[in-house]
């Protein structure tokens, strides 16, 4: 850490003065992690005169504030002075209290302030203002006369909001990161049980803990106490009620931090009435929220929609929420243990239910245009959007499954994003949303049949054949007794992509063309009708036509290219590789590959990427790398995992698997090819996809550099499907 400090101007000739050492008290508690900020705070201290050190209560301000100005004492020649202000209750003490902490005794008679500023104009310190947010305009008013007068002073204030001064440099402290925050429990543990340890399994459960006390200090040393009569995992579980678990702080912490109540209390104490009752609705959101949102949600009686962004700075300014800079844009934030707080302020309102209905409403309604948006160039952002709100997507989920009436709706929602739980890899997910809302009778056929097409779907990628093909018979029978023409299309479109990853590869083409043609009768085109034509294609494929596969993906191509759209492309880009690949062009099919995986990381589309990888295994073969396809081939084992049934566990998609493997072992022998299908194990999606587009496998482990491939391996004599299918996971099974 930096700890040089550039003095005042006026403070050089007093360079050669005896140090006064200051009041800073002499810790009890050993200091853990915050490196970081400690830095950052020696930069800020260098470089500017005020420094303020905001953020929510009990997230360590005052701790860290003294441990930096206990470093950077030798700095100042007349010290390092810390200012309790929390227990000070009138503006018009603070000159008093200031002196009184300098040690200042002045018996003439003269203000204080006029004294204060006799004091510091010829010294060099640093004053440390602590717990000064209830007193925030007085304190702001003192600290910019006394800087304007002392040249040599610096000021580190630490509290709940910035003081708003010219010349200011603010630094938010977040809660720890997750290894100090592990670290501090198990030293404040240890104090507590001496020789305390943490086994794996206790681990975990501290990671965990953690985790929901939101890595706050206070609330962490709070819990350590307890586990005088309590497990860590007793802790843990008791954490639904943390405001009653999390009392007893030590005799001599501030009134203010003896319970974990009484410090996001003080807080809000702190606010109007108009930023409490925002907090309070506020906690209607779980995770991110952004301005747009909290409008909707929380304007009504009390607060109009046109005030809502001031009292939201208020509340972002007094660190009671959080701004954040995401792929989505600008949101908010509060911290559970903030949210909880205001939680019990809105159930005592009486209005949690309007609260919670307004929220459910918001959410539907961003679901359906982030669908519709799905088909254009803000792809990815609609990905990125989506990811942000998915607790507050899950909490819409939940309330609607468990309100009486509103089944349709959380149907309407779960089908609605079929394209977050196919295309972003979250399959498991959507399954279970699915499975929960068609347990329901919603008395809205459109929304049901919409879930039950949907939920097929995500069953065919997942390779459950049975569940897919009761829920598309169901949806099928269901949409033509209602005259549903949409649904009943998308049910035959599923029905023949079930087909596809079962091997009927002629029903399979005959029901995605009849699919395609219901598409075009109701003018529907999205990204599925698009994945129709690729999964189309690869029915064909499979059946060796690769002239028809490549002609209807370089159209499905184009059209990509006209609306922006990325995911499908992916999956037309993968069959036209299958088929550079069958003609022996190895660098197109590996280019064609390269940008596929390169899709489908941005989108997290683990069905696309593994598929992608498959496919690259055999390239790589046929490029000479046998060390390489193998080690490939063990990173999409890892990955199969979490999308479902491997290859659907069909032999077409399961070919170029089949095929790289028997020559890879054959290549290398069968022990080493076990060790580097286990060595491709140990990659992650990331870090396979890393190795992919950055080359990091153009070499073999020996160093030596792979040759070229002579030529495409050929139709196997005993076996009228191509050599390779191309692992086309086309439409549904695209996602």
């Amino acid at each position: 850490m930096r700890r040089s400090m550039r003095p005042g101007p006026a403070s050089r000739p007093f360079a050669a003065r005896r140090r006064v050492p200051g009041n800073l008290p002499a810790e009890l508690t050993r200091f853990v992690g915050r490196d970081a900020e400690l830095a950052a705070l020696a930069v800020h201290l260098e470089s500017a005169r005020l420094v303020t050190l905001t953020g929510v209560g009990g997230v360590g301000k005052t701790r860290l504030a003294t441990q930096a100005a206990a470093i950077l004492q030798d700095r100042f020649c007349d010290g390092v002075w810390l200012v309790e202000l929390a227990a000070l209750r009138h503006g018009h003490l603070l000159d008093h209290a200031v002196a009184e902490a300098l040690g200042l005794a002045d018996h003439t008679g003269r203000p204080p302030r006029a004294a204060l500023r006799g004091h510091l104009a010829g010294r060099e310190l640093l004053l440390v203002l602590d717990g000064y947010e209830h007193l925030v305009d007085d304190c702001a008013e003192l600290t910019a006369d006394l800087l304007r007068r002392a040249p040599g002073l610096r000021v580190l204030a630490a509290g709940r909001r910035p003081l708003g001064l010219a010349g200011e440099q603010n630094l938010p402290l977040p809660p720890m990161n997750g290894p100090d925050a592990a670290r501090l429990f198990r030293d404040r543990a240890a104090a507590v049980l001496p020789g305390f340890t943490a086994d794996a399994d206790d681990e975990a459960t501290v990671t965990e803990l953690c985790r929901r006390l939101d890595g706050i200090p206070l609330a962490l040393e709070l819990a350590a106490g307890r586990l005088r009569a309590l497990s860590p995992g007793q802790v843990l579980h008791r954490l639904d009620d943390r405001f009653r678990l999390l009392t007893g702080g030590t005799r001599e912490a501030p009134p203010r931090h003896q319970t974990l109540r009484t410090t996001i209390g003080w807080s809000h104490e702190l606010c109007t009435p108009a930023e409490r009752l925002l907090w309070a609705r506020l906690s209607a959101f779980a995770g991110q929220f952004d301005l747009d949102a909290a409008e909707y949600v929380c304007s009504g009686p009390g607060l109009p929609a046109d005030e809502l962004l001031d009292v939201l700075e208020e509340l972002v300014a007094q660190s009671v929420v959080v701004r954040e800079e995401t792929p989505a844009g600008l949101r908010y934030r509060m911290l559970d243990t903030v949210r909880e707080y205001g939680a019990g302020w809105l159930e005592a309102t009486g209005d949690i239910e309007r609260l919670r209905r307004r929220h459910r409403d918001w959410y539907v309604g961003l679901a359906t245009w982030c669908e519709l948006d799905w088909f254009s160039p803000r792809q990815a952002e609609v990905a990125a959007r989506i990811e942000c709100e998915l607790p507050n997507l899950r909490v819409a989920l939940e309330y609607s499954l468990d309100s009486s009436g509103d089944a349709h709706l959380g149907q309407y929602l779960a089908g609605t994003l079929w394209f977050y739980w196919v295309g972003c890899g979250r399959l498991s997910e959507g399954r279970h949303w699915l499975a929960r809302s068609l347990e329901l009778d919603g008395e809205h056929d459109d929304a049901r049949l919409k879930a039950l097409w949907v939920a097929g779907y995500v069953a065919v990628l997942q390779g459950d054949t049975v569940g897919a093909m009761g829920a598309l018979q169901e949806c099928d029978v269901e949409a033509e007794r209602a005259g549903n023409a949409t649904a009943a299309a998308y049910a035959v479109h599923r029905t023949g992509c079930l087909a596809l990853v079962g091997d009927d590869m002629p029903r399979a083409e005959l029901l995605l063309r009849d699919a395609l043609g219901r598409y075009r009768e109701i003018g529907e085109l999205n990204s599925n009708v698009l994945m129709g034509q690729v999964e189309l294609a690869m029915a064909v494929a499979f059946q060796g036509d690769l002239a028809q596969a490549v002609r209807l993906c370089e159209d499905v191509r184009q059209v990509c290219d006209d609306h922006g759209e990325r995911w499908t492309l992916a999956y037309a880009l993968f069959v036209l590789a299958y088929a550079a690949w069958s003609r022996g062009e190895a660098a197109r099919a590996r280019a064609l590959l390269a940008e596929c995986l390169a899709i489908d990381h941005v989108f997290h589309d683990l069905l696309g990427a593994v598929l992608a990888i498959e496919l690259l295994a055999l390239v790589t073969l046929g490029e000479g790398d046998a060390d390489e396809a193998a080690l490939l081939q063990g990173a999409a084992g890892r990955i199969w995992p979490s999308v479902g049934l491997p290859l659907f566990g069909s032999r077409f998609f399961n070919q170029p698997h089949r095929l790289c493997e028997e020559q890879a072992r054959e290549a290398l022998g069968a022990e080493r090819y076990e060790r580097r299908v286990a060595t491709g194990a140990l990659l992650d999606l990331d870090a396979a996809v890393a190795r992919v587009l950055d080359g990091g496998g153009s070499t073999r482990p020996d160093g030596s550099v792979p040759g070229p491939r002579a030529t495409a391996p050929q139709r196997r004599p005993d076996n009228d499907e191509p050599a390779a299918s191309p692992t086309t996971k086309g439409g549904e099974t695209a996602g």
